[in-house]
């Protein structure tokens, strides 16, 4: 069953971040930055899910991806702050009036998210042997 969660996280991962990538060709960055910050949180869930951890929360979420990923020298310091800005970032953008999403900014973006998934998959991987 915890694999099965776990593969099934990943895959709506990678289902979410091909939405963000028909989005953002379709000129709806704004819509396009929800689904990568979305994509790289379905990725932490099945990570989290490798230690038989979960939270309901967004916040729990990233806190619980600190403490036992980051912190503990398993993910690199720089994904955790990325996963972090695209919580941020989507925070503001969904939430905030007149807020502005610039389509190259989500192109970058879109990058990071797929080298960030990418290395989560690595390690979950790694985890599951």
């Amino acid at each position: 069953m915890k694999d099965t969660l776990i593969r099934y996280r990943k895959d709506k991962a990678r289902e979410t971040l091909d939405d963000a990538r028909m989005l953002l060709r379709d000129g709806t960055p704004s819509s396009a930055l929800n689904r990568i910050y979305y994509a790289m949180f379905y990725e932490v869930l099945a990570l989290l899910h490798t230690k038989d951890l979960s939270s309901s929360k967004h916040t729990g979420v990233r806190a619980l991806f600190n403490e036992h990923f980051v912190k503990a020298g398993i993910v690199p310091v720089e994904l955790g702050r990325l996963f972090s800005r695209m919580y941020d970032f989507r925070q503001k953008s969904d939430y905030g009036d007149f807020v502005k999403i610039q389509p190259e900014k989500v192109s970058e973006w879109f990058e990071q998210a797929v080298a960030f998934i990418n290395e989560i998959d690595q390690i979950i991987e790694e985890s599951l042997g």
